[in-house]
Protein backbone atom coordinates (compact mmCIF):
# COMPACT_ATOMS: atom_id res chain seq x y z
CA UNK A 1 0.00 0.00 0.00
CA UNK A 2 1.28 3.04 -0.96
CA UNK A 3 2.03 6.21 1.42
CA UNK A 4 1.34 9.59 0.87
CA UNK A 5 2.52 12.85 3.00
CA UNK A 6 -0.77 15.09 3.29
CA UNK A 7 -1.07 18.44 5.04
CA UNK A 8 -3.25 17.89 8.42
CA UNK A 9 -4.53 20.97 10.97
CA UNK A 10 -3.80 20.78 14.73
CA UNK A 11 -7.02 20.15 16.60
CA UNK A 12 -7.92 22.03 19.62
CA UNK A 13 -7.38 20.38 22.45
CA UNK A 14 -5.93 17.62 21.17
CA UNK A 15 -2.59 18.38 22.84
CA UNK A 16 -4.28 18.44 26.26
CA UNK A 17 -1.70 17.07 28.90
CA UNK A 18 -2.29 15.61 32.60
CA UNK A 19 -2.61 18.21 35.40
CA UNK A 20 0.95 19.59 35.69
CA UNK A 21 2.64 19.44 39.50
CA UNK A 22 1.99 22.84 41.18
CA UNK A 23 5.79 22.94 42.18
CA UNK A 24 6.62 22.60 38.71
CA UNK A 25 4.25 25.59 37.17
CA UNK A 26 5.82 27.74 40.05
CA UNK A 27 8.89 27.10 38.95
CA UNK A 28 8.45 27.83 35.36
CA UNK A 29 6.44 31.17 36.16
CA UNK A 30 8.96 32.34 38.40
CA UNK A 31 11.83 31.57 35.29
CA UNK A 32 9.21 32.82 32.80
CA UNK A 33 9.18 36.06 34.97
CA UNK A 34 12.80 36.46 35.01
CA UNK A 35 12.95 35.92 31.00
CA UNK A 36 10.76 38.62 31.04
CA UNK A 37 13.13 41.35 32.42
CA UNK A 38 14.51 42.67 28.77
CA UNK A 39 11.00 42.86 27.66
CA UNK A 40 9.59 44.72 30.73
CA UNK A 41 13.04 47.06 30.37
CA UNK A 42 11.94 48.09 26.82
CA UNK A 43 8.34 48.79 28.08
CA UNK A 44 9.97 50.33 31.17
CA UNK A 45 11.95 52.99 28.95
CA UNK A 46 8.66 54.21 26.91
CA UNK A 47 6.98 54.64 30.71
CA UNK A 48 9.98 56.78 32.40
CA UNK A 49 11.40 58.58 29.39
CA UNK A 50 7.80 59.52 27.96
CA UNK A 51 6.50 59.70 24.79
CA UNK A 52 7.09 63.33 24.67
CA UNK A 53 10.68 62.54 25.00
CA UNK A 54 10.63 59.26 22.88
CA UNK A 55 9.08 61.15 20.65
CA UNK A 56 11.68 63.28 18.96
CA UNK A 57 14.45 60.68 19.23
CA UNK A 58 12.63 57.97 16.92
CA UNK A 59 11.35 60.56 14.64
CA UNK A 60 14.20 61.86 12.96
CA UNK A 61 16.71 61.37 10.23
CA UNK A 62 18.88 59.25 11.76
CA UNK A 63 16.69 56.71 12.98
CA UNK A 64 15.34 57.05 9.24
CA UNK A 65 18.59 56.11 7.83
CA UNK A 66 19.32 53.30 10.63
CA UNK A 67 15.75 51.86 9.90
CA UNK A 68 16.60 51.81 6.09
CA UNK A 69 19.35 50.41 6.26
CA UNK A 70 17.97 47.66 9.24
CA UNK A 71 15.06 46.60 7.18
CA UNK A 72 16.86 46.40 3.53
CA UNK A 73 19.14 44.37 5.15
CA UNK A 74 16.99 41.60 6.72
CA UNK A 75 14.76 42.02 3.47
CA UNK A 76 17.60 41.53 1.04
CA UNK A 77 19.28 39.17 3.39
CA UNK A 78 17.22 36.48 4.65
CA UNK A 79 15.80 35.80 1.22
CA UNK A 80 19.76 35.34 -0.10
CA UNK A 81 20.24 32.70 3.12
CA UNK A 82 17.11 30.81 1.98
CA UNK A 83 18.22 30.41 -1.38
CA UNK A 84 21.62 29.32 -0.65
CA UNK A 85 20.25 27.41 1.79
CA UNK A 86 17.66 25.71 0.60
CA UNK A 87 19.35 25.25 -2.82
CA UNK A 88 22.66 23.92 -1.15
CA UNK A 89 20.73 21.20 0.90
CA UNK A 90 18.58 20.00 -2.25
CA UNK A 91 21.71 19.54 -4.02
CA UNK A 92 23.63 16.98 -1.04
CA UNK A 93 20.39 15.40 -0.74
CA UNK A 94 18.36 14.92 -3.73
CA UNK A 95 20.79 14.83 -6.31
CA UNK A 96 23.82 13.04 -7.99
CA UNK A 97 25.99 15.44 -6.91
CA UNK A 98 29.71 14.26 -6.67
CA UNK A 99 31.03 13.85 -3.26
CA UNK A 100 27.93 14.75 -1.68
CA UNK A 101 29.33 14.12 2.14
CA UNK A 102 32.46 16.29 1.11
CA UNK A 103 29.80 19.14 0.04
CA UNK A 104 27.52 18.88 2.99
CA UNK A 105 30.28 19.65 5.13
CA UNK A 106 31.51 22.86 3.30
CA UNK A 107 28.25 23.75 3.25
CA UNK A 108 27.82 23.74 7.26
CA UNK A 109 31.24 24.83 8.20
CA UNK A 110 30.58 28.91 7.79
CA UNK A 111 28.81 27.89 11.28
CA UNK A 112 32.17 27.25 13.51
CA UNK A 113 33.40 30.66 12.23
CA UNK A 114 32.26 33.64 14.15
CA UNK A 115 30.07 36.43 11.99
CA UNK A 116 32.82 39.22 13.36
CA UNK A 117 35.55 36.65 12.57
CA UNK A 118 34.54 36.19 8.89
CA UNK A 119 34.03 40.26 8.66
CA UNK A 120 37.56 40.55 10.43
CA UNK A 121 38.80 38.13 7.45
CA UNK A 122 37.17 40.21 4.40
CA UNK A 123 38.27 43.64 5.60
CA UNK A 124 41.83 42.25 5.58
CA UNK A 125 41.03 41.04 2.24
CA UNK A 126 39.07 44.14 1.04
CA UNK A 127 40.00 46.78 3.47
CA UNK A 128 37.17 49.05 1.21
CA UNK A 129 34.24 46.81 1.85
CA UNK A 130 31.48 48.64 3.46
CA UNK A 131 28.13 49.51 3.75
CA UNK A 132 24.52 47.40 2.62
CA UNK A 133 26.74 45.40 0.35
CA UNK A 134 29.25 44.93 2.55
CA UNK A 135 26.83 43.73 5.27
CA UNK A 136 25.16 41.50 2.91
CA UNK A 137 28.20 39.37 1.67
CA UNK A 138 29.14 39.17 5.24
CA UNK A 139 25.87 38.53 7.05
CA UNK A 140 24.55 36.01 4.29
CA UNK A 141 27.83 33.91 3.86
CA UNK A 142 28.12 33.62 8.08
CA UNK A 143 24.24 32.66 8.64
CA UNK A 144 23.32 31.09 5.67
CA UNK A 145 23.66 27.26 7.21
CA UNK A 146 21.06 28.35 9.90
CA UNK A 147 18.60 27.69 7.06
CA UNK A 148 20.55 25.19 5.34
CA UNK A 149 20.43 22.77 8.69
CA UNK A 150 16.92 22.72 8.85
CA UNK A 151 16.47 22.20 5.54
CA UNK A 152 18.65 19.17 5.06
CA UNK A 153 16.62 17.62 7.78
CA UNK A 154 13.39 18.48 6.27
CA UNK A 155 14.32 16.96 2.96
CA UNK A 156 15.81 13.66 4.26
CA UNK A 157 12.51 12.96 5.96
CA UNK A 158 10.23 14.01 2.79
CA UNK A 159 9.08 11.08 1.01
CA UNK A 160 9.57 11.03 -2.34
CA UNK A 161 6.25 9.44 -3.34
CA UNK A 162 4.14 12.78 -3.73
CA UNK A 163 6.72 13.80 -5.90
CA UNK A 164 7.06 10.60 -8.42
CA UNK A 165 3.36 10.80 -8.38
CA UNK A 166 4.07 14.81 -9.51
CA UNK A 167 6.33 13.44 -12.07
CA UNK A 168 4.22 10.41 -13.58
CA UNK A 169 1.57 13.10 -14.07
CA UNK A 170 3.97 15.06 -16.14
CA UNK A 171 5.47 17.77 -14.01
CA UNK A 172 8.81 18.62 -14.49
CA UNK A 173 11.44 18.97 -12.60
CA UNK A 174 11.12 22.65 -11.30
CA UNK A 175 6.95 22.24 -10.80
CA UNK A 176 8.07 19.03 -8.45
CA UNK A 177 10.15 20.86 -6.29
CA UNK A 178 8.10 24.46 -6.49
CA UNK A 179 5.01 22.97 -5.94
CA UNK A 180 5.57 19.28 -3.94
CA UNK A 181 8.83 20.17 -2.18
CA UNK A 182 9.11 23.53 -0.96
CA UNK A 183 5.58 23.35 0.55
CA UNK A 184 6.85 20.75 2.56
CA UNK A 185 9.86 22.62 3.42
CA UNK A 186 7.98 25.93 4.74
CA UNK A 187 8.38 25.06 8.39
CA UNK A 188 11.60 25.06 8.14
CA UNK A 189 12.27 27.47 6.08
CA UNK A 190 10.51 30.26 7.98
CA UNK A 191 12.49 29.06 11.34
CA UNK A 192 15.56 29.39 9.67
CA UNK A 193 14.73 32.36 8.18
CA UNK A 194 13.48 33.89 11.31
CA UNK A 195 16.52 32.62 13.15
CA UNK A 196 19.12 34.34 10.35
CA UNK A 197 16.63 37.77 10.52
CA UNK A 198 17.29 37.84 14.33
CA UNK A 199 20.87 37.08 13.83
CA UNK A 200 21.11 40.14 11.37
CA UNK A 201 18.90 42.54 13.35
CA UNK A 202 21.45 41.18 17.07
CA UNK A 203 24.92 41.77 15.09
CA UNK A 204 27.21 43.93 16.04
CA UNK A 205 30.89 43.08 15.58
CA UNK A 206 30.24 41.66 11.96
CA UNK A 207 28.75 44.98 11.05
CA UNK A 208 31.12 47.52 13.31
CA UNK A 209 34.09 46.09 11.22
CA UNK A 210 33.32 46.94 7.48
CA UNK A 211 31.14 50.46 9.22
CA UNK A 212 27.63 49.31 8.24
CA UNK A 213 25.49 51.40 10.58
CA UNK A 214 22.55 48.96 12.16
CA UNK A 215 20.39 50.03 15.15
CA UNK A 216 22.36 47.38 17.01
CA UNK A 217 25.75 49.45 16.36
CA UNK A 218 24.10 52.78 16.94
CA UNK A 219 22.95 51.71 20.42
CA UNK A 220 26.39 50.58 21.65
CA UNK A 221 27.82 54.13 20.20
CA UNK A 222 25.06 55.70 22.02
CA UNK A 223 25.82 53.96 25.29
CA UNK A 224 29.33 54.08 25.05
CA UNK A 225 28.56 58.23 25.08
CA UNK A 226 25.54 58.45 27.73
CA UNK A 227 25.35 55.27 29.35
CA UNK A 228 21.92 54.02 28.54
CA UNK A 229 20.33 57.47 28.06
CA UNK A 230 17.46 58.44 26.20
CA UNK A 231 18.89 58.25 22.92
CA UNK A 232 19.99 54.45 23.29
CA UNK A 233 16.43 53.77 24.95
CA UNK A 234 14.74 55.17 21.76
CA UNK A 235 16.95 53.48 19.66
CA UNK A 236 16.30 49.77 21.55
CA UNK A 237 12.58 50.73 21.73
CA UNK A 238 12.57 50.77 17.70
CA UNK A 239 14.80 47.75 17.58
CA UNK A 240 12.47 45.70 20.31
CA UNK A 241 9.70 46.33 18.39
CA UNK A 242 11.15 45.05 14.74
CA UNK A 243 11.94 41.93 16.58
CA UNK A 244 8.92 40.89 18.24
CA UNK A 245 7.12 42.20 14.51
CA UNK A 246 9.09 39.28 12.57
CA UNK A 247 8.68 36.94 15.88
CA UNK A 248 4.59 37.71 15.34
CA UNK A 249 5.12 37.71 11.37
CA UNK A 250 6.80 34.19 11.50
CA UNK A 251 3.87 33.11 13.53
CA UNK A 252 1.29 33.50 11.47
CA UNK A 253 2.84 32.68 8.18
CA UNK A 254 3.77 29.24 9.96
CA UNK A 255 -0.06 28.60 10.80
CA UNK A 256 -1.08 25.38 12.75
CA UNK A 257 -1.07 23.37 9.86
CA UNK A 258 1.50 20.43 10.42
CA UNK A 259 2.94 17.33 7.89
CA UNK A 260 2.15 13.84 8.25
CA UNK A 261 2.63 10.69 6.73
CA UNK A 262 -0.71 8.68 6.65
CA UNK A 263 -0.97 4.94 5.43
CA UNK A 264 0.77 1.68 6.30
CA UNK A 265 4.35 1.45 4.97
CA UNK A 266 7.90 2.95 5.51
CA UNK A 267 9.50 5.87 3.43
CA UNK A 268 12.16 4.81 0.86
CA UNK A 269 14.95 6.89 -0.21
CA UNK A 270 14.60 8.81 -2.89
CA UNK A 271 15.79 8.22 -6.89
CA UNK A 272 18.84 11.20 -7.14
CA UNK A 273 17.74 13.78 -9.74
CA UNK A 274 20.64 13.80 -12.40
CA UNK A 275 22.49 16.93 -12.46
CA UNK A 276 23.88 16.16 -16.05
CA UNK A 277 25.32 19.29 -18.30
CA UNK A 278 24.81 21.40 -15.17
CA UNK A 279 27.37 19.14 -12.56
CA UNK A 280 30.82 21.39 -14.01
CA UNK A 281 28.54 24.72 -13.23
CA UNK A 282 27.12 23.79 -9.63
CA UNK A 283 30.73 22.35 -8.44
CA UNK A 284 32.19 25.95 -9.63
CA UNK A 285 29.25 27.50 -7.56
CA UNK A 286 29.43 25.58 -4.40
CA UNK A 287 33.23 25.64 -4.92
CA UNK A 288 33.32 29.38 -4.79
CA UNK A 289 30.70 29.44 -1.60
CA UNK A 290 32.84 26.94 0.01
CA UNK A 291 36.00 29.80 -0.58
CA UNK A 292 33.92 33.34 0.14
CA UNK A 293 32.75 32.21 3.36
CA UNK A 294 35.16 29.64 4.70
CA UNK A 295 38.30 29.85 2.44
CA UNK A 296 38.69 33.92 3.00
CA UNK A 297 38.18 34.31 6.88
CA UNK A 298 40.80 30.98 7.73
CA UNK A 299 43.21 32.76 4.96
CA UNK A 300 43.23 35.81 6.51
CA UNK A 301 43.50 34.29 9.95
CA UNK A 302 46.69 31.99 9.22
CA UNK A 303 47.84 35.35 7.00
CA UNK A 304 48.02 37.35 10.28
CA UNK A 305 49.40 34.63 12.03
CA UNK A 306 51.97 34.35 9.96
CA UNK A 307 52.69 38.48 9.90
CA UNK A 308 52.76 38.10 13.87
CA UNK A 309 55.97 35.89 13.80
CA UNK A 310 53.99 32.51 14.82
CA UNK A 311 55.29 31.81 18.11
CA UNK A 312 55.03 35.66 19.05
CA UNK A 313 51.65 36.04 18.30
CA UNK A 314 50.81 33.04 20.85
CA UNK A 315 53.06 34.58 23.22
CA UNK A 316 50.80 37.58 24.26
CA UNK A 317 50.28 37.23 28.13
CA UNK A 318 46.65 37.39 28.20
CA UNK A 319 45.78 34.60 25.35
CA UNK A 320 45.80 31.64 28.69
CA UNK A 321 43.39 34.08 30.76
CA UNK A 322 41.27 34.49 27.90
CA UNK A 323 40.73 30.93 26.79
CA UNK A 324 40.40 30.21 30.48
CA UNK A 325 37.62 32.83 31.18
CA UNK A 326 35.55 31.93 27.80
CA UNK A 327 35.71 28.14 28.89
CA UNK A 328 34.14 28.96 32.10
CA UNK A 329 31.93 31.68 31.37
CA UNK A 330 30.51 29.55 28.26
CA UNK A 331 30.47 26.40 30.29
CA UNK A 332 28.98 28.34 33.08
CA UNK A 333 26.48 29.54 30.61
CA UNK A 334 25.55 26.39 29.10
CA UNK A 335 25.07 24.35 32.46
CA UNK A 336 22.89 27.44 33.62
CA UNK A 337 20.92 27.05 29.94
CA UNK A 338 20.41 23.15 30.24
CA UNK A 339 19.06 23.42 33.92
CA UNK A 340 16.55 26.38 33.47
CA UNK A 341 15.59 24.87 29.95
CA UNK A 342 14.71 21.38 31.93
CA UNK A 343 11.60 22.47 33.86
CA UNK A 344 10.01 24.36 31.15
CA UNK A 345 11.26 21.10 28.56
CA UNK A 346 9.39 18.91 30.99
CA UNK A 347 6.26 21.11 31.60
CA UNK A 348 6.33 21.45 27.92
CA UNK A 349 6.99 17.74 26.76
CA UNK A 350 5.00 15.92 30.01
CA UNK A 351 1.81 18.66 30.32
CA UNK A 352 1.21 19.73 27.28
CA UNK A 353 -1.52 22.74 26.73
CA UNK A 354 -2.07 26.35 27.04
CA UNK A 355 -0.45 27.05 30.31
CA UNK A 356 2.98 25.05 29.21
CA UNK A 357 2.84 26.90 25.19
CA UNK A 358 2.67 30.55 27.57
CA UNK A 359 5.49 29.72 29.53
CA UNK A 360 7.24 28.23 27.06
CA UNK A 361 6.84 31.38 24.72
CA UNK A 362 8.50 33.52 27.15
CA UNK A 363 12.03 32.04 25.73
CA UNK A 364 11.47 32.72 22.65
CA UNK A 365 10.22 36.09 23.66
CA UNK A 366 13.54 36.75 25.46
CA UNK A 367 15.57 35.02 23.02
CA UNK A 368 14.15 37.23 20.45
CA UNK A 369 15.27 40.54 21.73
CA UNK A 370 18.90 41.51 20.58
CA UNK A 371 21.70 40.75 22.79
CA UNK A 372 22.12 44.48 23.34
CA UNK A 373 18.44 44.86 24.50
CA UNK A 374 19.26 41.69 27.39
CA UNK A 375 22.64 43.90 28.37
CA UNK A 376 21.01 46.95 28.50
CA UNK A 377 18.26 45.35 30.88
CA UNK A 378 20.29 43.72 32.85
CA UNK A 379 22.80 46.85 33.35
CA UNK A 380 19.41 49.04 34.33
CA UNK A 381 18.00 46.20 36.80
CA UNK A 382 21.36 45.32 38.63
CA UNK A 383 22.41 49.03 39.13
CA UNK A 384 18.37 49.56 40.57
CA UNK A 385 17.56 46.64 42.21
CA UNK A 386 20.97 44.59 42.88
CA UNK A 387 23.99 46.97 42.43
CA UNK A 388 26.07 43.93 44.04
CA UNK A 389 25.41 41.91 41.00
CA UNK A 390 26.23 44.92 38.60
CA UNK A 391 29.00 43.41 36.53
CA UNK A 392 29.69 40.12 37.51
CA UNK A 393 30.02 36.75 36.61
CA UNK A 394 26.43 36.05 37.68
CA UNK A 395 24.95 38.81 35.09
CA UNK A 396 27.17 37.42 32.19
CA UNK A 397 25.79 33.86 32.84
CA UNK A 398 22.40 35.12 33.19
CA UNK A 399 22.49 37.03 29.91
CA UNK A 400 24.13 33.44 28.16
CA UNK A 401 20.84 32.01 29.52
CA UNK A 402 18.52 34.54 28.39
CA UNK A 403 19.87 34.85 24.82
CA UNK A 404 20.52 31.09 24.08
CA UNK A 405 17.73 29.35 25.86
CA UNK A 406 16.31 27.91 23.28
CA UNK A 407 18.96 26.24 21.87
CA UNK A 408 18.58 24.18 25.47
CA UNK A 409 15.05 23.90 25.12
CA UNK A 410 14.65 22.37 21.60
CA UNK A 411 16.86 19.14 22.04
CA UNK A 412 15.47 18.58 25.96
CA UNK A 413 11.94 19.01 25.04
CA UNK A 414 12.31 16.47 21.93
CA UNK A 415 14.72 14.25 24.27
CA UNK A 416 11.81 14.19 27.39
CA UNK A 417 9.22 13.01 24.96
CA UNK A 418 10.86 11.01 23.56
CA UNK A 419 11.87 8.90 26.63
CA UNK A 420 8.85 6.00 27.66
CA UNK A 421 6.56 7.22 30.44
CA UNK A 422 6.20 3.25 30.88
CA UNK A 423 9.63 2.95 32.35
CA UNK A 424 9.13 5.42 35.06
CA UNK A 425 5.93 3.68 35.74
CA UNK A 426 7.76 0.22 36.05
CA UNK A 427 10.64 2.23 38.66
CA UNK A 428 7.89 3.05 40.45
CA UNK A 429 5.99 -0.06 40.59
CA UNK A 430 8.94 -1.49 41.87
CA UNK A 431 8.99 0.88 44.94
CA UNK A 432 10.87 4.07 43.67
CA UNK A 433 9.89 7.33 44.58
CA UNK A 434 8.87 9.46 41.31
CA UNK A 435 12.13 11.66 41.74
CA UNK A 436 14.22 8.60 41.98
CA UNK A 437 12.79 6.63 39.11
CA UNK A 438 13.29 9.60 37.00
CA UNK A 439 16.94 9.94 38.21
CA UNK A 440 17.66 6.37 37.75
CA UNK A 441 15.45 5.91 34.78
CA UNK A 442 14.63 8.63 32.64
CA UNK A 443 17.75 11.27 33.12
CA UNK A 444 19.99 8.77 31.70
CA UNK A 445 17.77 8.40 28.53
CA UNK A 446 18.54 12.44 28.44
CA UNK A 447 22.25 12.74 28.36
CA UNK A 448 22.02 13.35 24.74
CA UNK A 449 20.20 16.02 24.23
CA UNK A 450 21.47 17.52 27.61
CA UNK A 451 24.66 17.20 26.23
CA UNK A 452 23.32 18.63 22.72
CA UNK A 453 21.98 21.36 24.52
CA UNK A 454 24.55 22.61 26.63
CA UNK A 455 27.16 22.15 23.25
CA UNK A 456 24.88 24.35 21.16
CA UNK A 457 24.58 27.02 24.09
CA UNK A 458 28.00 26.61 25.10
CA UNK A 459 29.11 28.00 20.85
CA UNK A 460 26.74 30.52 21.25
CA UNK A 461 28.41 31.86 24.78
CA UNK A 462 31.77 31.80 23.72
CA UNK A 463 31.31 33.77 20.26
CA UNK A 464 28.62 36.08 22.23
CA UNK A 465 30.27 39.67 21.84
CA UNK A 466 27.90 42.23 22.88
CA UNK A 467 26.47 41.28 26.02
CA UNK A 468 29.88 40.51 27.48
CA UNK A 469 31.45 43.66 26.25
CA UNK A 470 28.89 45.58 28.30
CA UNK A 471 28.39 43.49 31.38
CA UNK A 472 31.56 41.45 32.01
CA UNK A 473 33.49 42.21 35.00
CA UNK A 474 36.15 44.80 35.28
CA UNK A 475 39.23 42.71 33.99
CA UNK A 476 37.50 40.36 31.90
CA UNK A 477 38.75 38.58 29.33
CA UNK A 478 37.30 36.50 26.89
CA UNK A 479 38.73 34.93 23.18
CA UNK A 480 35.53 37.37 21.83
CA UNK A 481 36.14 40.50 23.60
CA UNK A 482 39.85 40.49 23.37
CA UNK A 483 39.75 39.70 19.73
CA UNK A 484 37.55 42.87 18.88
CA UNK A 485 40.15 44.83 21.01
CA UNK A 486 43.12 43.89 19.23
CA UNK A 487 40.87 43.99 15.93
CA UNK A 488 39.73 47.11 16.81
CA UNK A 489 42.99 48.74 17.28
CA UNK A 490 43.92 47.54 13.54
CA UNK A 491 46.42 44.96 15.34
CA UNK A 492 45.36 42.42 13.07
CA UNK A 493 48.13 40.07 13.55
CA UNK A 494 47.08 40.22 17.63
CA UNK A 495 43.90 39.58 17.14
CA UNK A 496 44.45 36.37 14.86
CA UNK A 497 45.31 33.90 17.49
CA UNK A 498 42.35 34.50 19.36
CA UNK A 499 40.12 34.37 15.90
CA UNK A 500 41.81 30.75 15.35
CA UNK A 501 41.00 29.54 18.97
CA UNK A 502 37.06 30.81 18.53
CA UNK A 503 36.96 28.69 15.44
CA UNK A 504 38.57 25.69 16.82
CA UNK A 505 36.33 25.90 20.18
CA UNK A 506 33.14 25.84 17.75
CA UNK A 507 34.08 22.97 15.58
CA UNK A 508 32.57 20.78 17.95
CA UNK A 509 29.44 22.07 18.79
CA UNK A 510 28.75 22.73 14.79
CA UNK A 511 29.78 19.14 13.96
CA UNK A 512 27.24 17.79 16.98
CA UNK A 513 24.82 20.48 15.29
CA UNK A 514 25.64 18.59 11.73
CA UNK A 515 25.25 15.67 12.98
CA UNK A 516 21.95 15.87 14.54
CA UNK A 517 20.34 17.51 11.90
CA UNK A 518 21.28 14.37 9.52
CA UNK A 519 20.02 12.26 12.26
CA UNK A 520 16.77 13.95 13.20
CA UNK A 521 15.89 14.02 8.63
CA UNK A 522 15.58 10.42 9.16
CA UNK A 523 12.96 10.01 11.66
Amino acid sequence: MSVTSVQTPRRAGRDAGPRPPVALVVVCAALAIVLLVPLGYVVSVVADVGWATLEPLIFRPRVGELLVNTVLLVVLGVPLTVLLGVGGAWLVERTTLPARRFWAVVLVAPLAIPAFVSSYGWASVVPSIHGLSGGLLVSVLAYYPLVYLPAMAAIRGLDPALEESARSLGSSSWAVFGRVVLPQLRLAVLGGGLIVALHLLAEYGAFAFIRFDTFTTAIVVQYQSTFAGPAAGALGVVLSALCLTLLIAEAGARGRARYARIGSGAPRAAVPQRLGAFTPLVLLALAALGVAAVAVPLASVVRWLGRGGGGGAWSQPELPAALTQTVLLAGGGAVAAVLVALPLAWLTARHPGPLARLLEGTSYVAASLPAIIVALALVTVTLRVLPGLYQTAFTVVLAYVMIFLPRALVPLRSGIAQAPVALEETARSLGYTPLVARLRVTLPLLVPSLAAGAALVGLGAANELTATLLLAPTGTRTLATQFWSQASAIDYPAAAPYALLLILLSVPAVALMFAQSRRWGVR
